[in-house]
Parts: C-alpha cells; sequence; structure tokens
C-alpha cells in the first residue's frame, strides 16, 4: 500500500492507480476541500461547541442582523436597484421592513419559544413531568431566491438563528450585486463561522448539496424543488420547500370592482410580477370582463403614470432569459392593455390578456411576470371546478362580499394560503404559517412558525421511582384483571383541575397500593398516601 502524508496527518485512503486499488493517506482529501465543503466543516465545527445554543448569543445575533440592515440600508438598496430596479423606498416596503419586524418580534418572543412546553396528561402520567423541548436541529443550508433576495434569504436565517443553528446562506447568483453586498457585509455583523454566506452558481448549489445538513430550505421553483429534495434524501435531511404556482384570483360580480381591481394591480405588478404569491391569472364572469379592464387599466396609471417605462416604481425582468420566456406566452393571446416591452432593459409594460383559453400559453406555468390573464367562468361553482383541475397553488385569491361565497372557495379547494379582499399582505401577518401544499411546497415559516420548524420539538417524560404498584398491571403475566385496570388508566382522559388532579393522585395512591401482591413475605399498607412495606 501507498501512505501519503498531508499537513503532517497519517490518514488512510482509498485510491486507483492502474486499475488497482491502493491504500493512500486520506488527508489529501481534506487539502482539496472546496470552498463549499470547508465552509459546512466550519459551520458545524462552531456548532458543536455549543455557542449558538445559549438564549443571549442568539439574541445578541439577532440584533445585530437588525443593526446590519439599518446601518448597510444604502448598500442594500443600491445593489437591488441594480438587480431589478427596485427603489429605495420600494426595497425597505419589501424587504427589509419586514424583516426587521420579524427580529422585533423574535427577540421579544424568544425566552418563551425556547422554554419547555407543558402538555396534556393522562391517569398514568398525572404525577410525572412532562413536556416538549424545542432544540436545535445542527446546521441548516438556506438556499436563496433572486425575487426578493433579502427577504426570502434573511427570513429564514432568523428562523434559524433564534432556533440555535448554525446555518450555511446561499444566496441567489441571479442578484450579482445583492449576493455580493450580502457576501462582504453581512459577515462582519453576526457569526461568520456559525453562518457564512455562500457565493456562486450551478456548481456551488450542487457541491452545497452534496453536504449533510440538518435541514435545507429552499425557495424557488418546483423543478429545482424537486432536486433539492433528491439530494437532502440521499442523507435523510428534512427540508422545507417555498415553491410557487399558479395563485388564482377569483372576482365576485357583486364586489367592489374598482377596489378589487385596485388590490389586484397592485399584487400582480409589484416587482414586476415576480413575486411567488402573485395573482396569477383572474377568473370572472363574462358581463364583468370589460369593467375589470377599465378599473385595471385606470389603478396602472394610477400606480405607475402613464408610461410605466420612465416611474421609479416600476421594476424591471432580471434577465434576458427570463424576458423571452415571458414574451412568449402573449403569442396566442389577445393583449388588452399593455403589451409594450424593451428587451435592451428587460422592460415589460403591465399587460393584460383577455378572453384566455385553458390551453393558452400563458396558462401552462407560473407567469412570474406582469402578464395578468383574464379567464371567464360562469360562477364560482366553474371557478372552483377550474381551480381544482391544477396543482394546488401558493395562494387563492377571493374578492366577495359574501362570506358564504368566500367559506365555499375556502371549504372547497386547497392552496398554500388563502386571502379574502386583498393580495400579497397574509405574507406579512407573523401569526399566520407562510407555506405550500402538494406541488407549491411544503413546511411553512415566519414567526414562531420559523422557529418550530428548524427545531426538533424533543418530547420528554419524567418520572420518579415510586409508586411502582401502578405499573403492575404492564408487567407479566398479563391478567384479565391487570388489563382491566390498564384499560381504565389507559382510555380514561379525564379534564381535571388542581383540587381534581390531587384527589385523584389520592386514588391512584390507594390503588397503587391495593394492587401490589404480597411478596417475599412483604404486606403492604397504606399510611399517609404513601406505600410502606413492613417486613
Amino acid at each position: 500500500g501507498i501512505w501519503l502524508g498531508c499537513g503532517g496527518r497519517l490518514m488512510k485512503h482509498v485510491c486507483y492507480f492502474g486499475g488497482r486499488v491502493r491504500n493512500i493517506h486520506p488527508s489529501i482529501t481534506s487539502c482539496r476541500m472546496s470552498r463549499e465543503q470547508k465552509a459546512v466543516e466550519r459551520a458545524r465545527k462552531a456548532f458543536l461547541t455549543g455557542r449558538s445554543k445559549p438564549l443571549e448569543h442568539r439574541i445578541r445575533q439577532l440584533k445585530n442582523l437588525q443593526r446590519f440592515l439599518l446601518e448597510r440600508e444604502k448598500e442594500i438598496a443600491e445593489a437591488i436597484k441594480k438587480d431589478l430596479n427596485k427603489s429605495e423606498a420600494g426595497t425597505q416596503l419589501y424587504e427589509t421592513l419586514g424583516l426587521e419586524g420579524e427580529i422585533i418580534l423574535a427577540v421579544k418572543k424568544l425566552a418563551e419559544w425556547v422554554a419547555p412546553r407543558p402538555v396534556e396528561k393522562n391517569l398514568l402520567t398525572i404525577s410525572d413531568t412532562v413536556y416538549i423541548q424545542p432544540e436545535p436541529l445542527g446546521v441548516v443550508l438556506i438556499i436563496g431566491a433572486w425575487n426578493y433576495p433579502w427577504a426570502v434569504t434573511i427570513q429564514p436565517l432568523i428562523g434559524a438563528i433564534a432556533a440555535g443553528n448554525a446555518a450555511v446562506v446561499k444566496p441567489s447568483e441571479v442578484c450579482v450585486h445583492t449576493a455580493k453586498v450580502m457576501e462582504d457585509l453581512l459577515p462582519a455583523y453576526i457569526d461568520k463561522e456559525l453562518y457564512p454566506v455562500v457565493t456562486g452558481g450551478v456548481s456551488e448549489t450542487q457541491e452545497l448539496l452534496r453536504q449533510r445538513f440538518d435541514h435545507v430550505f429552499y425557495t424557488g421553483n418546483s423543478m429545482v424543488g424537486k432536486l433539492v429534495m433528491e439530494a437532502a434524501a440521499k442523507h435523510l435531511t428534512p427540508i422545507t420547500l417555498e415553491l410557487g404556482g399558479k395563485s388564482p384570483c377569483y372576482i365576485d360580480k357583486n364586489c367592489d370592482i374598482p377596489i378589487a381591481c385596485r388590490r389586484v394591480t397592485w399584487g400582480k405588478y409589484s416587482n414586476c410580477g415576480q413575486t411567488c404569491i402573485a395573482p396569477d391569472y383572474i377568473l370572472c364572469e363574462p358581463s364583468i370582463q370589460g369593467r375589470v379592464l377599465e378599473e385595471i387599466k385606470k389603478s396602472i396609471k394610477a400606480f405607475y403614470t402613464e408610461d410605466p417605462k420612465t416611474c421609479p416604481d416600476y421594476g424591471r425582468i432580471i434577465n434576458q432569459r427570463h424576458f423571452k420566456r415571458i414574451m412568449a406566452m402573449t403569442e396566442d393571446s389577445t393583449i388588452a392593455i399593455g403589451g409594450d416591452s424593451d428587451e435592451s432593459t428587460c422592460y415589460i409594460a403591465p399587460t393584460v390578456l383577455k378572453d384566455v383559453q385553458v390551453n393558452s400559453k400563458v396558462m401552462q406555468e407560473e407567469i412570474f411576470g406582469p402578464l395578468l390573464p383574464i379567464l371567464t367562468v360562469s360562477g364560482v361553482d366553474e371557478a372552483i371546478d377550474f381551480i381544482n383541475k391544477g396543482e394546488k397553488p401558493l395562494a387563492l385569491y377571493i374578492f366577495s362580499p359574501d362570506d358564504k361565497v368566500i367559506k365555499k372557495v375556502i371549504a372547497e379547494t386547497s392552496s398554500g394560503g388563502v386571502l379574502a379582499n386583498d393580495c400579497l399582505v397574509h405574507y406579512s401577518v407573523s401569526a399566520l404559517p407562510f407555506g405550500g401544499v402538494g406541488n407549491s411546497g411544503m413546511g411553512s415559516y415566519h414567526g414562531k412558525f420559523s422557529f418550530d420548524n428548524l427545531s426538533h420539538l424533543r418530547g420528554c417524560l419524567i418520572k420518579q421511582l415510586k409508586m411502582e404498584g401502578v405499573n403492575d398491571m404492564r408487567y407479566p403475566p398479563h391478567t384479565a384483571k391487570k388489563l382491566f385496570w390498564a384499560r381504565f388508566f389507559i382510555l380514561k382522559n379525564p379534564d381535571l383541575g388542581f383540587i381534581g388532579r390531587m384527589t385523584l393522585l389520592t386514588i391512584i395512591a390507594v390503588v397503587a397500593a391495593m394492587v401490589l401482591q404480597v411478596r417475599g413475605g412483604r404486606k403492604v399498607c397504606v399510611l399517609q398516601w404513601r406505600c410502606i412495606y413492613l417486613k
């Protein structure tokens, strides 16, 4: 065998020479570790020191993260302006403001979240200590998306830090300038060993996915989501997939159409339609299609002026590949509003398509751009049937003044989230879980849901070495009498207050004494509610 040294260490490794297996020094592999491997190894080593677990450390890191968002506001806004043409105000509104809110909530509630959580007891555990203890999972991989590069990358990081984990952060390479700011500046504020930022493209992401993590959190499309899931399965790593889909929007003919269309216009064309929960298409009755078009046109003008191309609040498509993909969707549909474009600047005007058919190109995949198709249906029942024929969406929107219509749609459909009479804003409610179902994703986050999603909720039961008589029913030999008592203790689960529990403890003590059999010349009696053995 051949032995090679690397860095002064001697370790065994198998290698091929001329088709024959040879034993060589394995630390040669450590000398050739990729940048991604090293980042993961450092994060795991840092996690194993235990320094990410104390409550004080978590709060300090979260506050440092908030300080980063405030102190580097200018650099963050400039990078997003270059990547997506977002205005400075738009960056704060759609990216960093929500992150600050999440951090403030986590800092305020973290002591409560990390504390043991008492659970309901049954008759067999009424005298025991029973609780759920949240504990860190370990090292989390966070793969961000490009459409909201700060919001969807840093928000999972907040949950990972709050839960006491280490986290490897992989920003999207599509937002080149934002990824650079994240890589250069974030390590100056938070622990760079526990929370490294790894940049790069497809090959770097693939290399990261070859490593073993304790959780993988991916935001993106379902096609890549399947690849992430496949890679994670090799290590039996749990995952969160925040995907997307075609989120429908049903407009009832009896609703306030001007207000509904104003809110739909805002939800659709924010970030140039590049929002995973943007209304993907409208379902409405033919009788109101004309009014819907008219009101959307008014709202577009009110929001983005007569010439959205010159409006600072209207964004751009991320790159030319996506520009061409989106423009190809308009080929077999009628453009009712907008339709202007400029490939050199990746500009596509807010566009509405009317009389769209089910087999139109624009209905075959998530649009993820500023195209809004309108399909006509006979009413709410046909709308529900249409929605249910497709994949389960990430969001579902209903505009109606009738609670019965709203509840009917909720009851007869399935989606990651549902919002009546508005768009997008459910994302901002930390008390609601945000996530998909089926093809739109799995797992959820925001607020406490982020903490729980990135924690192991460990079940704990602490018993005492007393009242052994109660356990006699489970020990062999098994008899009908023991089964009777087992049924009583296992199946009876009364809702008792403090006095009831004390009374029940007394009864259990008596029963324990009664079921103890005389063994080895010992007799059992009950004295002061305790079992005392007399020889």
